[in-house]
């Protein structure tokens, strides 16, 4: 079934595009939630009118997420997790952890637009990408650090004397 998107759709289009979908999909999702139209002559003239209104709001979307992606190049984000003595997580750093750090920052993120390769379960620095637009992937930093206190070296013992200091403790004499 041939069907016009009124929005964007992820991993489908965007807002303006004619497809091909199967007639279900169609049927059942995109046609009442106002996210697409029937492809009818009527509605495809509807679209070659508006055309020019969707490629600016196009545009308009793609200048924004490349704008977002260079503030987001610079962000650091540090999550303070409890670890073990070799750096490993009690747990896992999560993707919404990542947006709960990113909010008290005063940056707002959507945890299903971030992309983490592999789960983070170690204390360090990974890279984690966001999907700003359908064309524009951004990255920022998060940090992972111990909750732990720095453990600080232990006093070096002091040397007691003997009891008889005239004795020596080597040789007895």
């Amino acid at each position: 079934m041939e069907i016009i998107l009124t929005k964007d759709v992820g991993n489908l289009g965007l807002a303006g595009q004619v497809l091909k979908v199967a007639p279900g999909y169609a049927r059942n999702f995109l046609l009442p939630t106002g996210q697409a139209l029937e492809a009818t002559a009527g509605n495809l003239k509807a679209l070659a009118r508006k055309r020019s209104e969707f490629e600016r709001r196009a545009t308009e979307a793609k200048e924004l997420a490349l704008s977002l992606k260079n503030n987001y190049s610079t962000l650091v984000l540090t999550i303070t997790r409890k670890a073990g003595d070799k750096g490993k997580l009690f747990g896992a750093v999560t993707a919404s952890d990542i947006v709960n750090a990113a909010d008290e920052r005063g940056y707002t993120l959507d945890r299903k637009r971030l992309r983490i390769a592999e789960p983070i379960k170690t204390l360090g620095d990974f890279e984690v990408s966001i999907k700003l637009h359908p064309e524009v992937t951004g990255t920022f930093k998060v940090r992972v650090v111990s909750d732990a206190p720095k453990a600080e070296e232990p006093a070096k013992a002091e040397e007691k004397p003997t009891e008889d200091p005239r004795v020596d403790p080597i040789f007895g004499d």
